[in-house]
């Protein structure tokens, strides 16, 4: 299982959310107040991410290092 600190977080909150996994990458897929939000995982070469559009509802951008506490961060300010 992959983004597990995304899920327990989402979990925490009581939000349901949509999790799948693909060749070890997990993806999640959640609404809040009527907005849809998506995470991909990838893998490019040695780098490691995260494909998201948290922070700007109609526009993705890569958040790559600890990206799942900077999602983490990002949904808190919400």
């Amino acid at each position: 299982m992959r983004l597990e600190k995304i899920q327990d977080y989402l979990k925490e909150k009581g939000w349901p959310y949509t999790y799948t996994e693909e060749d070890g990458q997990g993806s999640i897929d959640f609404e809040h107040r009527g907005l849809a939000y998506h995470i991909w995982e990838f893998e490019d070469g040695h780098v490691r991410g995260a494909e998201t559009n948290l922070r700007t509802v109609g526009r993705t951008e890569d958040l790559t290092g600890n990206y799942e506490e900077e999602m983490i961060e990002i949904i808190k300010s919400w």
